[in-house]
Parts: structure tokens; C-alpha cells; sequence
């Protein structure tokens, strides 16, 4: 039977909201269009959107879990506040309802793709700023059934200040987040950040765990793209990169981090972390998955494949994967080398396609 995958991790803007992104710097940058679901279904094109008894292929797309997309915003209601990010919540009600506006690329059908959502949330005003705008997001949801799809939230912290993630405000708000049953996507970025960001999470991480002893006031936290590891560290051989000090510590801090039982690991992000690779010629998928190998292991050793899911990271993956045309196919097939070589099970691969992402997020099927 095919495999459905869930695609843990992609972002979505009109055209109209460009300008409220808070990456972008003008029509000459990478993602300087319109990313919406009918160039999503273009990347995705390689495989199905349902089981095909036609012509059988071992994957098929059953969905997608949307992440916020760091728009202009500020932790505080003032100053630039938070309608840039509520109006993203109002974009994909409505996808999930289907009512199209026109030019925002998508249509009737797309609703069925959209499984969950991850807002952005002010995570460091604490407890009260969260309800507060909680509050704002489920208005903007409008019905109990579209807020469902609402599985957690997201603040990015990979380009924060150092500290921000061990403020009281912080700690406690992941702790509200946990009594409310909604994950925290963390984003940390060890290789343009610096390692730094990892210590400040695991540090955040055993402050937040260590006072968490009932079930219902567990946390979940979901970390992205691999912490963003060093990959383009020079590779000549495994031994090069295994005794490589940056190697080590992520290796030591991501293992740190797992021990912590509900905290789970996206398999993605790897084209923005490798050197760049050009629309033609077709890479070759093997190599990428050998130089992978020692991180990915370092991850499922640590996690177990119970604890780690497949992302695409899209459309940021085209940046660094090709384009549009290409890279989420690749970023699939290196997936599939990494979780061949691995050895899995095929329930182990099952899982890391999509019943990770189901079970951490709380998706109903």
C-alpha cells in the first residue's frame, strides 16, 4: 500500500502579504512571489495527492502542516504588533474553508490539504499576552472546526538575542502552551547562529521539563530542520566530520535535547544548510545522503524513529534545492536514502513520513 506522507513543515504567503514578511528586502530576493498552494502542488507534482490503484507509486501527499512565516511583528499588542500575524491566520481560514480570494492561489479543493497550522504567538510575554492573542486567533478562525486545525504555536528564536529563551516569560509560556495542549515549533540555527542558540534551547529545555510533572501539563516541542547543522563543514570522509569540534557539540546537544520524551525532530531544512545546488544537472542523491549520514544517525539515535518526521521546509527548500521545479522532489529522495540506509522497518518509514507528525500534533484524520 502507498505511504501518505504528511508534510510536516512548508510556508505559504500571497503576493499581496510580501510586504508584511519580515525576511523579506525587495523583488530581487530568493522568495520574492507568490508561494501559495497552487505552486506547493507544482513542487509536489512528482507524486500523487491520493493512493493511485492506476499506476501505484510507494508515496502519495495526504497533506501538509503549515508554519507561520515570520511576519513583521513585536511581542507587545504596540508597536509593530501582531495584525501582520493575525492576518496570516485569516489566509489560511480561508484555505480550510474554502473561500478563495482571487489571485491568492488556491481553490475549493486545497482544503483538504491543510491539516494543521502553527501561528506565530508572543511566547515571551508569557501566560496572559498568549491568551490574549489566542484569543484574537480564534476569533480570525471563526469556527470551533477551522481553530482545531490550530495544533501550536511558533516564535522564532534563531535570530533573537542571547537569553531569550531562559526569560521567565518564555519558560512560563511554554508551560501554558503545554496545560492547553498546543506544541512549541522550535527554530534554532546552529550554523549561521551559532552553536550558542543549541546550549540556550537544551538550558530552556531542562528548566521548562524539570517542573512539568503532570501528564496533562506536558510540553510538546517540535524542533525544526535538524537545529540547522553545520553541513557544509569541508567532507572528505566521514572521520572529517565525525572528530570535527561543531560536529560534536550539535551531536552532544541534540542528544541532550532528546532526552526529554516529548520533544520530536523534522527530518528537513538540509538544502539551506548544504551548499547551493543549480536546477541542472540532477544532483547526485547518494552522496547527499552520505553526507548526511553521520548527523541523521545522531538524530535517530537519539530520538528513536517514534520521534522524527519528515519536513520539506517549502518553499525555503527551492532557495538551496534548485527551484521550484526540482527541490522538493530531491529533498523526498534523499529522504528516502537516508531512511533506506537507516535500515528501517516499514513501520518505522511509515511513521517518519506521517504518523510522527500525526501523533505529535494532534492532526485528525
Amino acid at each position: 500500500m502507498p505511504i501518505p506522507i504528511v508534510d510536516s513543515h512548508i510556508h505559504l504567503f500571497p503576493e499581496s502579504h510580501l510586504p508584511t514578511l519580515a525576511w523579506y528586502d525587495g523583488p530581487n530576493s530568493p522568495l520574492s512571489s507568490q508561494h501559495s498552494i497552487d505552486e506547493y502542488r507544482l513542487a509536489t507534482a512528482s507524486v500523487p495527492t491520493s493512493p493511485d490503484s492506476a499506476t501505484p507509486q510507494p508515496l502519495y501527499l495526504r497533506g501538509f502542516i503549515f508554519l507561520e512565516t515570520d511576519r513583521i511583528s513585536s511581542v507587545e499588542e504596540s508597536g509593530l504588533g501582531w495584525s501582520h500575524a493575525l492576518d496570516e491566520v485569516s489566509f489560511l481560514t480561508r484555505i480550510i474553508t474554502s473561500e478563495p480570494v482571487p489571485g491568492e492561489g488556491h481553490a475549493d479543493v486545497d482544503r483538504q490539504l491543510c491539516l494543521g497550522m502553527v501561528p506565530w504567538a508572543p511566547v515571551p510575554g508569557g501566560p496572559a499576552l498568549l491568551e490574549k492573542y489566542l484569543a484574537l486567533v480564534k476569533e480570525r478562525t471563526r469556527t470551533d472546526e477551522v481553530f482545531k486545525k490550530v495544533r501550536g504555536v511558533r516564535y522564532l528564536v534563531q535570530d533573537k538575542p542571547q537569553g531569550v529563551m531562559l526569560q521567565s516569560g518564555f519558560i512560563d509560556g511554554l508551560k501554558w502552551l503545554g496545560r492547553r495542549n498546543l506544541i512549541f515549533d522550535l527554530g534554532v540555527d546552529a550554523r549561521q547562529g551559532g552553536l550558542w542558540q543549541l546550549r540556550e534551547a537544551a538550558e530552556m529545555m531542562r528548566k521548562v521539563y524539570r517542573d512539568v510533572e503532570k501528564k496533562e501539563d506536558r510540553v510538546v516541542m517540535i524542533i525544526n530542520h535538524l537545529c540547522k547543522p553545520n553541513l557544509r563543514l569541508p567532507f572528505s570522509s566521514p572521520d572529517s566530520i565525525a572528530k570535527h569540534p561543531d560536529f560534536l557539540e550539535w551531536s552532544s546537544l541534540v542528544t541532550a535535547m532528546a532526552q526529554h520524551p516529548t520533544t520530536y525532530m523534522k527530518l528537513s531544512g538540509g538544502f539551506s544548510e548544504f551548499p547551493s545546488l543549480a536546477a541542472e544537472p540532477e544532483p547526485d542523491v547518494a552522496s547527499l545522503v552520505d553526507q548526511l549520514q553521520l548527523w541523521t544517525d545522531v538524530v535517530f539515535d537519539a530520538f528513536g524513529p517514534e520521534r522524527v518526521m519528515f519536513g520539506s521546509d517549502w518553499p525555503v527548500c527551492n532557495v538551496g534545492g534548485g527551484g521550484n521545479a526540482v527541490a522538493w522532489r530531491r529533498w523526498r529522495s534523499v529522504v528516502e536514502g537516508i531512511l533506506e540506509k537507516r535500515g528501517l522497518t516499514q513501520a518505522q518509514k511509515e511513521g517518519v513520513w506521517g504518523g510522527v507528525a500525526v501523533k505529535a500534533y494532534g492532526i485528525e484524520m
